[in-house]
């Protein structure tokens, strides 16, 4: 089969591969049509922090089943998502559903092989059917929003609460989404890109440029606060904009990989403990218990009310992938979100 291999640091290659082999006989062979690039994949391919090499990477994907075990839930040509998390199965946080938090797990396109690949096995558990109305290039897109969808549930909301997201990049605008969906009457999104902020505003959000003005002064002044805050940028400077940001009783979940030291001063500690603020950190997403977790409420939403289609920006093909790569990383232009065709 062909696939895109990370032979080494910062090199990519695409090529022809050993068709993959199931592990147990319980697994499923998809066939890839679409596969996002994460932002993790960024650090993975060019900054030393693959697991090992070579590598194939890829665990934001949807396909089609080519082969399914006998008496499995699942029959060829069905249209699938994958959940590339694969839990030990033995643990305490796997006794509870709690996968993400399992103490020795498996990863798709992370510590095994993944999507960038015309080919996956996948255990049966890992599968999302996909209905009919959703595009499977949207479908690609389950993984980061049920992600996005994961952050928002740990807010309290209420209906007519306001709220910030701290990032309008993909995931951030997923979050902003999710938060219209769930009740908030005033989402608005900050960034210092004008093309995002341009893309927010597409999506029905309030935007706010924070290279033009003072963020905490401008949400401070919104009835002194925001009732909820996602910080989806991963930086120490936003962490400490989306606790400032944050009104009485207010709601921080803390949403990007940090990239830095998070010191918090002195003043902004005691803004923590006198306003009295719940903050959250979170990771992943959930797909217990079956039928209410979130990658079927996302699956639920796509291509409706979640629209993430207006968030890819480029859709070449899997053959033109260490060039995109390459581009991406040496930021020649402006990308969004990037789902490989295969």
């Amino acid at each position: 089969m062909k696939a895109l291999v990370l032979k080494s640091d910062k090199k990519l290659v695409f090529e022809t591969v050993a068709d993959p082999k199931a592990r147990t006989d319980r697994e499923v062979l998809v066939e890839v049509r679409f596969s996002g690039i994460c932002g993790s994949d960024i650090p993975r391919a060019f900054h030393g922090k693959a697991y090992h090499y070579p590598l194939i990477m890829g665990h934001e994907f949807s396909g089609i089943v080519r082969e399914a075990p006998r008496g499995s839930a699942f029959a060829a040509g069905e249209r699938v998502v994958v959940f590339p998390l694969l839990p030990c199965g033995k643990c305490a946080a796997c006794s509870t559903g709690d996968y993400a938090q399992c103490a020795d797990y498996d990863y798709l396109g992370s510590r095994r092989d993944g999507g960038f690949a015309e080919f996956v096995y996948v255990p049966e558990e890992n599968l999302f059917r996909v209905p009919d109305r959703v595009e499977l290039v949207s479908a690609a897109m389950t993984e980061p929003c049920a992600v996005a969808l994961h952050r928002v549930e740990k807010l309290r909301i209420e209906a007519g609460m306001s709220a910030l997201v701290i990032g309008g990049g993909p995931v951030g605008l997923m979050a902003a989404q999710w938060l219209r969906v769930k009740g908030c009457s005033s989402v608005r999104v900050a960034d210092v890109d004008a093309k995002k902020l341009a893309l927010a505003e597409g999506l029905g959000f309030e935007s706010f440029d924070s290279a033009a003005a003072d963020l905490t002064t401008a949400m401070q002044g919104q009835g002194g606060g925001m009732d909820c805050v996602v910080e989806a940028c991963g930086l120490p400077a936003t962490f400490l904009q989306a606790v400032d940001c944050a009104g009485r009783f207010g709601q921080v979940v803390f949403m990007g990989n940090i990239r830095g030291e998070f010191r918090v001063p002195e003043n902004d500690f005691s803004r923590i403990l006198r306003n009295e603020l719940r903050i959250s950190g979170t990771w992943n997403s959930k797909i217990t218990p079956r039928g209410k977790d979130e990658w079927t409420r996302v699956l639920a939403f796509l291509d409706g009310a979640i629209d993430v289609r207006s968030l890819v920006s480029h859709r070449p093909p899997l053959s033109e992938g260490a060039e995109v790569f390459g581009r991406l990383v040496g930021r020649e232009e402006w990308f969004s979100k990037v789902v490989f065709s295969l």
